[in-house]
């Protein structure tokens, strides 16, 4: 019989001691054999992203994508990047939408990074025939200039949290109670901490992000590139506790089925942007996903898939809303651009 990856992380807590929330989310997500994206089983069934709800999304990012080719000085070869392309939606409309744009397609090498296997056949067999590659991590795209995509990417990143216990920071850890069975806690040591929010009673911490603009700077200082993230989160704060659980479109505890269910906590923009920044980088951005898609065209494309096809008109015109409304996703979802030096500032920004 299967040993479930609870049963597992209870054994990794009694021989090891309580993990990290970090830990928790790697494993919970990120393991090979039962981690939900390894399975990739989930995806559409415990949430929609927003190239799932309208096309209208991925295909304004493509045009994006084409206009910045040009911004960079149109290379040719280029890398077109995704992170986290999940079932191939978002890339397979970005490359419809700009199939007119031959010198673009012809320039661009597609890749994607994905260490699902399961989730790497999903893309392959969506965007056939166009060749591509697939890679594990963002430190193994191959050298040149670079346009990079990422929607819904960060969220899933494992996060730490904190909490204020009397004047010293503890750190949020997995532990088993009495009854074996998962539980939250905190760490018996003070963990050394540098820029922590003024006033705040718990606050998360998001280390990966470091090494993802790491990468990027790395990059952007031999060649020309643009980055474009889009995600949920504060523009201006640091998220306190945000980590959520999804299953069948519901929310449950974090701690209830490891492997089974999405985990995801919120972006922490600013902190994104003073990393870049620290790096040289150029920033614009965060602005709200609906003003960035309304600037890039939103309402006049789906006006134009409504005259297309008026049967479906109600139902263009409420995925699109739902898109860029702030009552909705428009606020929600931040978008931010991080590019090489010296470039024209992105469009929608």
């Amino acid at each position: 019989m299967t040993t479930s990856l609870n049963d597992r992380i209870a054994k990794l807590i009694r021989e090891t001691g309580p993990i990290p929330v970090s830990v928790y989310m790697q494993l919970c997500l990120h393991d090979p054999r039962q981690g939900y994206y390894s399975q990739g089983e989930g995806l559409g069934r415990d949430f929609i992203t927003a190239p799932e709800i309208s096309q209208v999304f991925g295909e304004l990012i493509g045009l994006w994508c084409a206009h910045e080719w040009r911004s960079i000085g149109a290379p040719d070869p280029f890398r077109l990047v995704e992170l986290g392309p999940g079932r191939g939606v978002l890339m397979a409309d970005v490359l419809r939408a700009t199939r007119a744009i031959s010198d673009f397609h012809d320039a661009a090498d597609l890749t994607l990074v994905e260490a699902s296997p399961a989730l790497r056949r999903a893309q392959i067999d969506r965007l056939k025939p166009t060749e591509l590659t697939h890679i594990n991590t963002i430190e193994a795209i191959p050298d040149g200039p670079i346009l990079l995509i990422a929607n819904e990417f960060l969220d899933c990143l494992p996060v730490r949290q904190f909490i204020r216990d009397t004047e010293q920071w503890r750190e949020r850890v997995v532990g088993l109670s009495d009854a074996n069975e998962l539980v939250f806690g905190l760490s018996d040591t003070v963990p050394a901490l540098d820029n922590t929010p003024d006033n705040a009673q718990q606050f998360e911490m998001r280390p990966s992000l470091v090494a993802i603009v790491d990468a990027l700077a790395q990059r952007f200082a031999n060649h020309p590139g643009r980055a474009l993230f889009i995600d949920y989160g504060p523009a201006d704060a640091a998220p306190d506790d945000t980590l959520r659980a999804y299953r069948n479109g519901a929310q449950i505890s974090p701690l209830e089925t490891p492997g089974d269910a999405d985990l995801t906590s919120d972006v922490d923009f600013a902190d994104l942007k003073r990393i870049a920044l620290a790096q040289g980088l150029e920033i614009h951005g965060p602005i709200a996903q609906g003003d960035f898609l309304l600037a890039l065209g939103a309402a006049q494309r789906a006006e134009a898939l409504i005259r297309a096809n008026p049967k479906e008109a109600e139902a263009t015109a409420d995925a699109v809303h739902r898109l860029v409304d702030s009552a909705s996703m428009g606020v929600r979802f931040q978008a931010i651009a991080i590019s090489s030096p010296n470039l024209p500032p992105p469009a929608g920004f």
